[in-house]
């Protein structure tokens, strides 16, 4: 149960988090990625409860990052498919896929690979890279406030007065 709203705050990360922040949320956008489009697929996948995965499936609907529309084949049945705006989330599912892969392997290794469909060769790593495609170093890469944003004073907390 989600205790407090990112709806209103300036901070894309977290208004991003409003959207996506629910780990099954997460898990949806991969499957829809590698080719779900039903409900029965995403269940199966996930083995998730029908009421959570028909809240999390309209929450994603809602947020304009899958859409819900009659199937492909003509079928009577519903299908889920990403967005631009769900396409665009790529970056991010392939590096925490990246992430997970380097720190938090299962024994089994990873259940899914992130490759070139006509290659099959792995991915480079999802990483901030110069305008001309050279891999940057996180020391180079700043992150500052912008003008509009209010401010914070990092230097008030109770830690430092200790």
């Amino acid at each position: 149960m989600r205790t407090k709203s990112f709806s209103t705050m300036q901070c894309s990360i977290a208004r991003t988090l409003e959207h996506v922040g629910s780990w099954w949320s997460l898990l949806i956008i991969r499957d829809a990625m590698m080719g779900a489009r039903r409900f029965k697929h995403f269940q199966r996948s996930l083995g998730i409860a029908r009421n959570t995965l028909t809240n999390r499936l309209n929450d994603l609907v809602d947020a304009g990052i899958l859409a819900k529309g009659p199937a492909a084949n003509g079928s009577k049945h519903e299908e889920y498919v990403l967005t631009e705006r769900g396409r665009e989330l790529a970056p991010v599912i392939i590096a925490l896929s990246q992430w997970g892969d380097k720190w938090v392997a299962h024994d089994n290794g990873p259940s899914t690979e992130i490759t070139v469909k006509a290659t099959g060769e792995r991915l480079p790593r999802i990483w901030p890279r110069r305008e001309t495609g050279e891999p940057m170093q996180l020391s180079e890469v700043g992150m500052r406030r912008n003008e509009n944003a209010p401010p914070i004073d990092w230097s008030n907390s109770e830690e430092d007065k200790s």
